[in-house]
């Protein structure tokens, strides 16, 4: 709901500050006072376009904010959210535009930076502004079809689910066949490269178990003359670990003649030890390291070939296992391809079916709502003297083409002003007093099936008076149960079923000339409507004729 506008320098208001409330709420003034300087305010507040033309003559800049209290399930949290913008729940929403003399302008939400085109996507969920040359809300074709879904109660979760499921299977057939044409043309490589594959039947980590022996058999070629000398050196009657043993052995003879003696007996026995254990070492290192030719070429040869077909293929060499299967399933699947491809049309067809059947169903519930639609909205008609104009809502069967998540129709609401006059959309057809009208009865006959919370009717009631605009006011005090309605209206009896009003008027000082805007106490609005009754002069029987006006709602 909007609580609150603050202008300053637009056209011909220097500064203005008002508050809004609920309910019905009358703008009134007499013509030329500015009431359209008002609407255009609040447009630049909601993203329309920005026309330095607005700017107050002497001034550098117009500005104009708009406060509104939301509920938490307001689309426009939703839509701050998505866009990136901070929004504490429960807070008021500030929507500012500021716009230079010299041309060009800036938006804002929350002192949030942001571009027109949001700003404007935003405002149409905060405010609807029904004019002569309005041209969204329900003149906005594209709304139609979830206006009518909303008035018949018309669930759509399980028509989306079908849709999506269909969707999905057309995309995996035609990923399936777009496949099957590549495997096709790639059949003869993909034999040949999954025999190749198969026949060197690669393992993970094998090339680098094969790197890592052959380097291992290298080095023990490299060094093998090493070993051997060593291995004589230590071997042997006369090698190393004999000739030690045997000083030990002698050690052990005089060891007992002193205690160094003694000492260099356990010296002698712990280089024994470490001796042994030297030889056992070299035992193993000459095990690990023999180099046999023939194992040498055997694993140079596989891990040539290894690497050459992973060269080949464009993978790492580990990869080749995966590779191996998948190519070999990609030829399993050209072998199966007709099969395959049957069991997919099927599914395909088959939810097709599944949401052709919920979608008629679903045409079958627009099409009983649009005649209960019709109807309410022929009982509005004719109270607003639009009696001889018919309205239907169109529900037409769309090509396959353009079938949706939302079904197979497209609805329109039309119209027809005079007795035999073709059906038209409302914005082309009806002049500007009678869309007023007719949209005041959709929105009566739609009651709380969407839009925005805050409704502003501009001039309603031109070009009628008595009866007519008696029931334009009704119409409106109804429509503005439990919501935030206004409009700006010239019908005395209008004004009169508003619970808060307020008076536009122009002034000037003989050189500076400017609109102001007055909340009414209830004698003020006595005397206002009774301007309203009589013109210029305000008499008694007009301030009588009000009474009985302010009485009567």
């Amino acid at each position: 709901m909007l609580t609150g506008l603050s202008i300053r320098d637009v056209v011909l208001i220097e500064a203005l500050d008002l508050s809004f409330s609920d309910g019905l709420g009358a703008l009134t003034g007499e013509t030329g006072a500015g009431k359209s300087i008002l609407l255009d305010a609040l447009g630049l507040a909601l993203g329309v376009r920005a026309d330095s033309g607005l700017v107050r003559q002497g001034a550098e800049r117009a500005v104009v904010s708009a406060t509104f209290d939301l509920p938490p399930s307001h689309p426009v949290g939703l839509l701050l959210t998505e866009s990136g913008l901070d929004a504490e729940p429960g807070e008021p929403l500030i929507v500012r535009r500021i716009v230079k003399a010299d041309g060009g302008s800036r938006a804002s939400v929350n002192d949030q930076p942001v571009s027109a085109a949001l700003l404007r996507e935003i405002g149409g969920h905060l405010v609807e502004i029904h004019g002569q040359h309005d041209d969204r809300g329900l003149l906005n074709a594209k709304g139609h079809r979830a206006l009518l879904d909303s008035f018949g109660n018309i669930d759509l979760h399980g028509l989306a689910q079908a849709w999506d499921a269909w969707r999905t299977a057309e995309d995996q057939l035609a990923e399936a066949r777009a496949e099957v044409e590549e495997a096709e043309r790639d059949r003869e490589f993909l034999d040949h490269a999954v025999k190749e594959l198969q026949s060197l039947a690669p393992e993970a980590g094998e090339e680098a178990a094969l790197a890592e022996a052959r380097a291992t058999m290298q080095k023990g070629d490299r060094i093998a003359d090493d070993l051997n000398e060593i291995a004589e050196l230590l071997d042997g009657s006369d090698g190393g670990l004999a000739k030690l043993r045997q000083a030990a052995r002698r050690a052990d003879r005089i060891a007992g003649e002193h205690e160094v003696l003694g000492e260099a007996l356990a010296a002698l026995d712990r280089a024994l030890i470490e001796a042994d254990l030297a030889e056992e070492k070299l035992a193993e290192a000459s095990h690990i390291l023999a180099f046999d030719p023939a194992r040498l070429d055997e694993a140079e040869t596989r891990l040539f070939d290894i690497r050459a077909l992973a060269r080949k293929h464009r993978v790492e060499p580990d990869a080749l296992p995966a590779l191996t299967e998948e190519m070999a399933a990609k030829l399993e699947r050209i072998e199966a391809g007709g099969a395959h491809l049957a069991a997919l049309e099927a599914d395909v067809a088959a939810k097709r079916a599944a949401y052709v059947a919920k979608a008629e169903a679903v045409s079958k519930k627009r099409t009983a709502a649009a005649k209960a639609l019709d109807t309410a909205v022929a009982g509005e008609l004719a109270p607003l003297k639009l009696d001889a104009a018919k309205f239907r809502t169109a529900v037409e069967t769309l090509d396959e083409t353009q079938w949706t998540a939302n079904g197979q129709d497209r609805v329109a609401f039309e119209i027809s002003t005079n007795p035999g006059a073709p059906f038209g959309p409302l914005a082309k057809i009806a002049s500007g007093g009678e869309l007023s009208r007719f949209i005041l009865a959709l929105k009566v006959a739609l009651a709380e099936q969407g839009g925005a919370a805050t409704m502003i009717f501009d001039e309603i009631d031109r070009g009628v008076g008595g009866a007519v605009a008696s029931a334009i006011g009704e119409r409106l005090s109804r429509l503005a149960e439990g919501a935030q309605l206004l409009v700006v209206t010239h019908s005395p009896q209008v004004a009169a079923r508003a619970g808060h009003q307020w008076q536009i008027a122009k002034s000037s000082d003989g050189l500076v000339t400017r609109t102001g805007v007055q909340r009414l106490d209830d004698g003020e609005r006595r005397e206002e409507i009774a301007r309203m009754l009589s013109g210029a002069e305000i008499t008694d029987e007009a301030r009588a004729q009000a009474d009985r006006l302010l009485e009567g709602v």
